[in-house]
């Protein structure tokens, strides 16, 4: 893929989370990815690519052939559109088993306007959707 003149590519190219069981990984990301507007792009042997156009973000098992365990404090982070569609992201990770990890609502303490849910994957990383909303006003 290149940039249009003058254009600069994303900072990220792609993110990847390790996981244990592909499968499970594969139904839990389908539907959360699926609500984000994203799908699979890749797979292979060790690991599923999602994305819009290229895979951006990847579920797969770790190179070094250990069992895959979520860093302390880490998390991704994706875009959505509207408070609508976090809420989707949630309920939709949710039934494809994952874990609450933080119910869809407004996180002020974040930032004004900062609207987010999170989840924890059937392997225990952590990821949020978010988007931003008019933030209060002030009394």
């Amino acid at each position: 893929m290149t940039n249009a003149p003058g254009t600069r590519p994303p900072l990220v190219s792609h993110v990847s989370v390790g996981v244990t069981d592909l499968s499970r990984a594969g139904v839990f990301y389908d539907a959360v990815m699926a609500v984000l507007g994203a799908r699979r792009i890749l797979e292979h042997g060790v690991g599923i690519g999602y994305g819009r156009a290229f895979p951006e973000f990847w579920a797969a098992q770790p190179h070094d052939g250990k069992r895959a365990a979520p860093g302390n404090g880490a998390h991704i982070c994706f875009n959505a559109s509207d408070p609508a569609t976090v809420v989707a992201f949630h309920e939709a990770g949710l039934a494809a088993g994952g874990l609450d990890d933080g119910r869809p609502g407004p996180r002020p303490e974040y930032a004004p306007g900062y609207y987010a849910a999170f989840l924890r994957d059937p392997d225990g990383n952590k990821v949020e959707a978010m988007c931003w909303i008019a933030p209060p006003a002030a009394t």
